[in-house]
């Protein structure tokens, strides 16, 4: 079954109100396809391996969370950039992309599906007085020793994490933010959790967690933001009833 490639991106748009955040990029359809939508691909970044998978599974559409067009970057179309927009043009396929909207959505979002497959109970936002928060405060159904939570994530990731150990001995309460958001350790700090977790690390977060008594687990970028691309892509496949493929495309970062 085939649908209108508008209405799906006016149903996303409706469902992740992109207009509400201020973003380094463009949200929604980015790059215009064919009218008709039957198949959707998701993955994590518009790589060109996973255009390349989205061409081989005869996809209409691309649905992501890191697209292109970044502010900032050379808007000259050339090198991997170019490449990547030819195979898209070159077979009409669609790409739309969600950055903070995907983040902060309550049920679809990449910080909601993380604690789902963390079983962490959220509780609220990181930033208590913004509406739009991308992070998360919560707790663990029932206290674990740092060391077991820090394997657990591991486990659930299928990666190794980097486990900063400054907080208590046993983890009740945690944040976290997805992706590159280790700068909100002074946030969670705030919050006065027990833990803080995220993707990426920097070098001053390891200094905060130690003086602060804090736990910080570094999970991966692209690990902690598999889920929300694929959450959403199956929601979209069960309301217009079309094929979807969830493509996790190998990352270690």
């Amino acid at each position: 079954m085939a649908v209108k490639l508008n209405e799906i991106v006016n149903y996303t748009n409706n469902l992740l109100t992109p207009e509400r955040y201020r973003d380094y990029c463009p949200n929604g359809l980015q790059v215009e396809g064919k009218t008709d939508v039957s198949c959707i691909v998701s993955g994590v970044t518009a790589s060109q391996a996973l255009l390349d998978k989205a061409v081989e599974l005869q996809a209409d559409l691309v649905l992501v969370h890191h697209g292109y067009f970044w502010k900032g970057e050379n808007p000259v179309i050339k090198g991997l950039k170019k490449r990547r927009l030819q195979v898209l043009l070159g077979h009409d396929i669609s790409l739309l992309a969600y950055h903070l909207p995907l983040d902060g959505h309550p049920e679809l979002g990449n910080n909601a599906q993380l604690a789902k497959q963390l079983g962490i109970i959220t509780e609220g936002g990181l930033e208590a007085d913004n509406p739009l928060s991308i992070g998360s405060v919560g707790r663990l159904p029932v206290p674990v020793p740092a060391a077991d939570f820090s394997a657990h994530v591991a486990k659930v990731l299928g990666r190794d994490v980097l486990h900063v150990d400054a907080g208590p001995e046993t983890i009740s309460t945690i944040a976290w933010c997805t992706g590159g958001a280790q700068g909100y350790i002074d946030k969670a700090i705030e919050h006065g959790v027990d833990a803080y977790l995220s993707g990426e690390i920097s070098e001053p977060t390891t200094h905060s967690a130690r003086e602060e008594n804090i736990h910080y687990f570094a999970a991966g970028h692209h690990a902690t933001e598999r889920y929300g691309a694929k959450a959403l892509g199956e929601h979209l496949a069960e309301v217009f009833a079309v094929e979807h493929h969830f493509v996790d495309i190998d990352n270690p970062a």
